[in-house]
């Protein structure tokens, strides 16, 4: 390993993301035989990675979010059975692509500001982050694109982690997207530019709530998966509206057509209850219910659904009688801000 390595320390970060619409069109196969469009946000809440040298001559990963420590010696790397499955195959990957396939002595960091299963891409967004810091650390760039697609294939070729392809690429690029996904891995993002008062008229009137619940998304992504290769009609149909649903929104939010835009959140999570069973459940529904009885004007669980976080729309006028009643409920709620990075 480089002397000069043994000096740096270094740092990286990359944005969780709420799902507006689309979501479950990026999974394939749907994407690749009929094509799948998102429009998602990157908010302020975090994944993090720090790398620097390990003067024992081993690898450690420390998962603190987890209170996990994954440590073992260079000679022992290759047959050591990895609890951290993400950060070795990220690892493993950056040292043969960028270090001539040498081992190095490192001690790996990371910690996200939200649980896996919560619907914001915590994991994909973990492996961005992580990406990014290697990166700096062997001072090699890479494009917006080829990053999000070594992430891509990382956590769901490599790892075999179920899921869909929006995730890494708005923790790399950032910011309010519209992104395209068709066969052949062909994506396309694209940033929308849109007025300040708009953003500010969407941080106002959207509320976010954690069920308390993390889930596995895992289930309900195998379902759609299946209903797709089964060629199930009510399935491939709600699948198509959900992608439709990211046109209108996008459109909504160009045109600054707030009530398009509410009618759309609806339109879009009755879809999306039709292309899963496992995507609500009592506790969403009693927690959806709630929210409407008290002022919001729509809402749907963001990511792939059965828990996690959940998001409302209401007028700033309602806002915090809608956030006391939530509260109520037992679980977390908060204010959603856009980030660009």
């Amino acid at each position: 390993m480089i002397d000069n390595y043994k000096k740096k320390i270094v740092r990286a970060r990359a944005p969780l993301r709420l799902g507006f619409a689309g979501g479950g069109s990026d999974v394939p196969p749907y994407c690749d035989i009929y094509g799948g469009a998102v429009l998602n946000s990157t908010i302020d809440r975090y994944a993090y990675a720090t790398i620097s040298y390990n003067d024992k001559d081993a690898v450690e990963f420390h998962a603190q979010d987890k209170n996990i420590i994954d440590s073992c010696s260079i000679a022992t790397f290759n047959e050591y059975n990895h609890s951290l499955v993400l950060h070795r195959e990220i690892y493993n990957y950056v040292v043969k692509k960028f270090n001539n396939s040498e081992l190095c002595a490192i001690k790996l960091s990371t910690f996200c500001d939200a649980p896996p299963g919560s619907g914001l891409g915590s994991s994909s967004t973990l492996v961005v982050a992580i990406l990014k810091a290697f990166l700096k650390f062997f001072d090699v760039e890479l494009s917006d694109y080829d990053l999000a697609k070594t992430a891509y294939e990382i956590e769901r070729i490599k790892c075999k982690l179920n899921g869909g392809r929006q995730d890494q690429f708005a923790a790399t690029f950032g910011g309010m997207n519209f992104i395209e996904f068709n066969k052949n891995f062909e994506c396309l993002v694209t940033p929308l530019r849109i007025k300040e008062e708009v953003f500010n008229e969407l941080e106002a009137s959207i509320v976010l709530y954690f069920t308390g619940t993390s889930r596995d998304s895992a289930k309900i992504i195998n379902d759609q998966s299946l209903n797709v290769k089964n060629k199930n009609e009510i399935s491939i149909d709600s699948m198509h509206a959900i992608k439709k649903e990211a046109y209108d929104m996008k459109n909504a939010i160009l045109m600054n057509d707030f009530s398009a835009f509410v009618d759309s959140i609806k339109h879009g999570w009755e879809n999306k209850k039709k292309s899963s069973k496992a995507v609500s459940n009592n506790l969403i529904d009693k927690v959806y219910n709630h929210a409407i009885e008290n002022k919001a004007l729509a809402g749907k669980v963001s990511g792939a659904g059965g828990g996690g976080f959940m998001w409302f729309y209401v007028s700033p006028l309602n806002r915090i009688q809608l956030m006391n009643s939530l509260a109520s409920l037992g679980g977390i709620v908060s204010n959603c801000h856009f980030v660009q990075r």
